[in-house]
């Protein structure tokens, strides 16, 4: 059931649920085909490489046009922003069906352009949609945010099974419709309910004097120790996250060796038990402090990553996917109290605070994903998720002896 009553669960704000409900949908009609998306690259003869620079312009096209969405919010609703990026998903959907990136250099410069487009519509929604939160009182930030960053693993327990259905009858082409039609379905829905709420946060009187001086305001407060050290790890541990959003998929098939069909069960089982855990995890956000959420976040996809990377001769299904929900928990924490920090630290701030917070997660993504593509080429997946563990690691380690990072 796709409108799932989130008010039912106690505590969440008004607000805060209708965006779940939106986050959730932009995510169901993305995840048909997403979670598949480098095994289609990988189809499509991209290399290795040319899967990490997709995904670069995607992060990277986010950061970019975030700043102008920032500015965009304090003179236009963000409601109604938000409703043009998932069109824009919708139009990245259709895209997908006439551009092929090997019909010649100029299938492949339109393939490349449209992951510029998708980049636009994400910042257009993302830093919309966190401005929307930031811009509404809460008492316990994190646990707002762990709603709205749970929705995709909602969504990953659904999706990737229909997804995976579609594609068997239609192909590739049959998915991109279906996402297409959500997507356009969600963007009126965030109109209907978002709109009229989120009009107060407009300030027709802004100008872009105004926005220098908040954002100086804004990073003024990020730069302070107690608050820099904690945000500068969670970007830290996002890093690793791009490398598990660009290439985990293709470690299942190309490292261990499975089937697509192995990896689509594996994918649905792991968010399907992944969702009881994470209305758990949502829960003890609210009772713990955001610094040590941090912390212990980042150890869990730390030691999770170091593991994969020690036993993969003897990885089997069981095995990964225990060792991924690790990884998965640590990833909802991560974005969650990160997220928190922002709130909790910019909430006189909210636009400041929602580009902030976007630009920050994108651009780790894009650099996790382009460094992990590199390195997977040159030593192969084994040594890269130990370095690559090890690397979170060493950060914790030293975060855990600073005296500005106050548990």
């Amino acid at each position: 059931m796709l409108f799932f009553d989130f008010s039912i669960i106690k505590g969440i704000e008004k607000n805060t649920q209708s965006l779940t409900i939106v986050h959730f949908l932009l995510n169901f009609g993305y995840k048909l085909f997403s979670l598949y998306f480098p095994l289609f690259l990988i189809a499509n003869n991209l290399s290795i490489h040319q899967v990490g620079y997709v995904y670069l312009l995607i992060y990277l096209s986010i950061s970019f046009f975030s700043s102008i969405v920032g500015y965009l919010n304090h003179k236009i609703n963000p409601a109604f922003l938000a409703f043009w990026g998932i069109l824009g998903y919708g139009i990245y959907s259709l895209a997908m069906i006439l551009v092929s990136p090997q019909e010649g250099l100029i299938g492949l410069v339109l393939f490349y352009f449209f992951q510029i487009v998708l980049g636009f519509s994400a910042a257009l929604f993302f830093v919309s949609s966190r401005g929307i939160i930031m811009g509404f009182s809460s008492q316990k930030p994190s646990r707002s945010f762990g709603w709205f960053y749970s929705a995709p693993f909602y969504a990953n327990a659904l999706a990737p099974a229909v997804g995976a259905f579609l594609i068997w009858q239609f192909n590739f082409t049959g998915v991109f419709v279906v996402s297409m039609i959500i997507h356009v379905i969600n963007a009126f829905f965030c109109l209907f309910k978002l709109l009229k709420p989120a009009q107060l946060l407009v300030d027709i009187g802004f100008n872009f004097s105004d926005f220098k001086e908040s954002f100086s305001s804004s990073f003024n407060v990020i730069k302070e120790k107690k608050t820099f050290y904690p945000f500068l790890l969670s970007l830290l541990m996002i890093l690793l996250i791009g490398f598990y959003r660009a290439f985990f998929a293709l470690f299942l098939k190309q490292g261990l060796g499975w089937e697509e069909n192995l990896i689509l069960v594996f994918i649905t089982v792991s968010s399907i038990l992944f969702v009881p855990l994470s209305f758990l995890i949502v829960k003890e956000l609210g009772k713990q402090s955001i610094n040590r959420s941090i912390f212990n976040g980042s150890l869990l996809i730390g030691l999770s990553t170091i593991l994969i990377g020690l036993i993969i001769p003897i990885l089997g299904f069981f095995t990964t996917l225990i060792i991924n929900s690790g990884e998965m928990i640590g990833r909802l924490v991560i974005d969650s109290s990160k997220s928190g920090l922002i709130y909790k630290k910019l909430k006189d701030f909210p636009e400041e605070g929602g580009v902030i917070d976007t630009v920050s997660s994108s651009l780790s993504i894009a650099l996790g994903a382009l460094m992990s593509g590199f390195l997977i080429s040159l030593i192969g997946f084994n040594l890269s998720f130990i370095i690559i563990g090890l690397f979170a690691i060493f950060f914790i380690i030293l975060f855990s002896f600073s005296k500005s990072f106050d548990y």
